[in-house]
């Protein structure tokens, strides 16, 4: 599961009315060279603000259709299927754990977006070709139940290796790397970790520990994990659960009253970074259109607007963020990272390893 995907999860579980993309969500284009619709194709997570996105169309006049392709993974894998006839003209959602998947089909062409140049260092990738402008951060880590711990007299854990501890066994539900993002996250955090020969060590304690595996973010999120809105209404039994740093302040945006701090915190010693990518798709057929896209994409309006839309960080220098990310889901100041060509080196083998070592 995408990042993004976790704010229209979290408002089924709170009972709330979902976000939903601005646009057609109909196959098809229905762009090419001095059309005036210019589509995207992105995972189902996709949103913005209905006034930033006319803004948008207005001052550059093209309509923006939406085509949604299910997970990041499905989306991603369909449009390099189809990259000689492609649904759209800009993907958008191909993050830095599917990055090479991308770049090594072909699925982009080289552009580099107005205002790139103000995204954060950290974030650039690709920069001698400009396949991808990076779009949006967020940190996957283990959240925990504030209440079940003070309840318990127990501290939360707060790093990898906490979590193998005896204090900690059968507390744990990730999800499956396999399957979901977030669970191919928090494996690449703790490769990153403990290195190429010792994850599967680590993995050996956790599994003697207790960690519950499931399939998806939402089935752990929101029926597993005793701190969330809707885990409450589950009778979740796990106070700890593999999410995103931005889940605190969801649970604080959404819930009604409003809490004065977060029911769920942020073991910050147990992420791993995840950044998001936009890129203007080989053979598109507005790639005039495209390109201006990926401008707004970048662009101070749409960074702006992105948190409290899809839940993640801007990575635009100088984009400012809600009070409640700050207050309640900070970034955490030394995630674990792995380079992209690394990821693409191990990954079908590490989860191949970590199947048969965590599921058999």
């Amino acid at each position: 599961m995408s990042i993004t995907r976790q704010v229209t999860a979290l408002a089924v579980g709170l009972g709330l009315v979902t976000l939903s993309a601005c646009g057609s969500q109909s196959g098809g284009s229905g762009s090419g060279a001095g059309s005036k619709t210019v589509t995207l194709v992105s995972h189902d997570s996709w949103a913005v603000s209905k006034n930033v996105l006319a803004a948008f169309e207005k001052q550059s006049g093209y309509k923006v259709r939406v085509l949604k392709d299910g997970d990041a993974g499905q989306a991603v894998n369909k449009a390099i299927l189809t990259k000689d006839n492609p649904q759209g003209d800009v993907f958008f959602g191909v993050d830095n754990t599917l990055l090479s998947r991308a770049l090594d089909n072909g699925l982009f062409q080289s552009y580099e977006a107005k205002g790139a140049d103000a995204i954060l260092p950290a974030y650039r990738t690709d920069e001698a070709k400009h396949r991808v402008t990076p779009i949006d951060t967020g940190d996957i880590c283990v959240n925990y139940d504030k209440a079940w711990f003070s309840e318990h007299k127990l501290t939360p854990p707060q790093t990898f290796a906490d979590l193998v501890k005896p204090a900690y066994k059968n507390l744990l539900v990730t999800e499956n790397a396999s399957t979901s993002s977030p669970g191919l996250g928090f494996l690449l955090g703790s490769a990153a970790k403990f290195g190429d020969d010792g994850w599967t060590g680590y993995w050996t304690k956790l599994k003697a520990n207790g960690v519950k595996v499931v399939d998806g973010w939402e089935q752990a999120y929101n029926e597993e994990f005793s701190g969330s809105a809707g885990g409450k209404k589950a009778k979740g039994d796990r106070p700890l659960v593999v999410s995103y740093a931005s889940s605190p302040p969801a649970e604080v945006i959404f819930a009604d009253p409003k809490p004065a701090t977060a029911p769920t915190g942020v073991a910050t010693g147990t992420c791993f970074r995840q950044i998001e990518y936009a890129g203007l798709l080989s053979n598109a057929r507005n790639t005039a259109g495209g390109k201006a896209l990926l401008d707004f994409l970048v662009g101070r309006t749409f960074q702006e607007d992105m948190p409290l839309n899809m839940f993640v960080y801007p990575v635009r220098e100088g984009a400012k963020v809600p009070a409640e990310f700050t207050e309640f889901g900070p970034q955490a100041k030394d995630p674990e990272t792995m380079d992209p060509a690394k990821i693409a080196e191990h990954r079908d083998q590490w989860v191949k390893s970590w199947t048969s070592l965590v599921l058999k």
